[in-house]
């Protein structure tokens, strides 16, 4: 590791722990509210749709979804932030992420993916976790800075977006786990993730 990164190993390995709380993360983590549980999941067994039943999904609400994606290596990020962290194959090595986050304030495999998303009043907004750590996908009026201080510093976010201050480590998504919501109001809203910051969207909302 570069030694330029080395004082921020503790303080963010310190900070991860914070963040995970009691969660046991050792074993990939599945849903366990309908809230944030995959679609299949909350659908159930598939049914021969009939009439009344075809009436009711031709009113679903159309979907659009935004991927959380990471490219962690879980050997070195388990080995500092502890067991279960990562929980994916090969990727970027904790210290290459770190080295890159200092030089660029951002690391290209920590991303929501479309960053820009345009829908209508009514429809579904999804957010689903197909990394290997644990993000948020947290709507907040300006972007900022999120909750593991030493990171903000590598990323140039001196200023903690409020709502990432008030998270109190909840509103996380789990490898594997969704979130949704259906939106009710036109305008713009911004979304990012209050672990690693540059990890942003905005959401276009019109009226139908």
């Amino acid at each position: 590791m570069s030694i330029r990164f080395c004082s921020f190993v503790a303080p963010i390995a310190a900070a991860a722990a914070v963040i995970a709380g009691c969660d046991n993360r050792s074993q990939p983590v599945s849903p366990s509210t309908v809230e944030n549980a995959p679609i299949a999941a909350v659908a159930g067994p598939a049914q021969i749709a009939g009439p009344a039943q075809s009436a009711v999904a031709a009113k679903s609400p159309s979907q659009h979804m935004v991927t959380l994606f990471d490219a962690c290596d879980p050997e070195t990020f388990n080995a500092v932030l502890g067991d279960g962290a990562c929980l994916r194959s090969g990727g970027v090595r904790f210290a290459t992420f770190l080295e890159q986050l200092g030089l660029h304030h951002s690391v290209g495999g920590w991303r929501f993916a479309p960053s820009n998303v345009t829908m209508k009043v009514g429809e579904v907004l999804l957010a689903t976790n197909r990394g290997g750590e644990v993000h948020t996908f947290t709507e907040v009026e300006e972007f900022g800075g999120g909750v593991v201080d030493q990171l903000n510093q590598l990323a140039g976010l001196t200023d903690v977006a409020p709502e990432c201050a008030a998270l109190a480590g909840g509103g996380r998504i789990a490898p594997g786990a969704s979130s949704s919501e259906e939106e009710d109001e036109a305008g713009v809203e911004k979304y990012q993730c209050c672990i690693h910051p540059w990890m942003r969207a905005e959401v276009r909302i019109a009226e139908h």
